[in-house]
């Protein structure tokens, strides 16, 4: 198996050391090739993925990580996070993130009780440390591992070792948390993670399985790839569908998808 990819025997050395695991697993590439090491090199009783079916989580996101784990043999538990009630959270400030992961830390910490030797694990990755993401902060303060990034694989190291492994999710788009969808400093509410994951599912079945609908104001902003904006249905229909989701208003971001879009208010 280890000459399948040349990074999987550096992987099995890293794991080797590893006594047991709890993978934070949220259904992208990343986290189920992690989840997928841990049960190949731990075996089953060694290895658990814990994903949490928060109000940001897409249900069919979530709908998709049970498959993989039924699929590839892989334990899973669904634990659910409470973030929306920490104030730090939902007020939406820039380090919103890190909010998010240390209550997702917080309780596999408590989780890890019951697994008193296992390793916290998640799906960081080199190209994640070029980005602003405060969750990495919230990672180092409660000692979670990341198999990948310290094996030095990037995001398309990541995704050519899911296809050698043959993974089906390795060509998977990125689909970061509902919450990202809504500039800093608005509050993250139920109702506006439900109009973002009803107006993103209506595009997936659109055939724009690369999307995002953000939530500026009450308005819908909607991202597309820059070469398939003229595909989109005409902007009336679209008001009209984005409405039904309770949205006030609709646009189509002309300059076309763009992962992080948000963050440049940071700059």
């Amino acid at each position: 198996m280890n000459d399948v990819h040349p990074k999987l025997s550096e992987l099995s050395e890293w794991f080797s050391e590893c006594p047991g695991a709890l993978v934070a697993f949220s259904g992208g590439v990343d986290s189920s090739l992690v989840a997928w090491l841990a049960r190949h090199f731990l075996g089953k009783e060694k290895s658990l993925a814990v994903i949490s079916a928060s109000s940001s989580l897409k249900l069919s996101e979530l709908d998709g990580a049970k498959e993989f784990c039924l699929e590839h043999d892989v334990a899973l538990k669904v634990i659910r996070t409470q973030e929306l009630l920490n104030p730090n959270y939902f007020e939406n400030p820039s380090n919103r993130c890190y909010f998010c992961k240390s209550t997702l830390y917080d309780d596999l910490e408590k989780l890890q009780k019951e697994y008193p030797e296992y390793w916290v694990l998640n799906g960081t990755n080199v190209d994640d440390l070029g980005d602003y993401r405060p969750g990495l902060e919230a990672a180092n303060e409660y000692n979670v591992r990341s198999p990948l990034m310290e094996t030095r694989l990037n995001k398309d190291g990541v995704r050519s070792l899911a296809l050698a492994l043959d993974l089906r999710c390795w060509d998977k788009p990125a689909s970061p948390c509902l919450s990202s969808r809504i500039p800093y400093g608005e509050k993250v509410t139920e109702a506006k993670l439900r109009r973002i994951e009803n107006a993103e599912e209506w595009l997936n079945s659109m055939n724009f399985s690369v999307n995002r609908v953000r939530h500026v104001g009450d308005a819908a902003r909607i991202e597309v790839p820059q070469d398939r904006i003229q595909e989109l249905p005409p902007l009336e229909e679209m008001k009209k569908v984005m409405r039904g989701f309770g949205f006030t208003n609709a646009e189509i971001d002309r300059e076309g998808f763009a992962s992080g879009k948000l963050n440049r208010a940071l700059i």
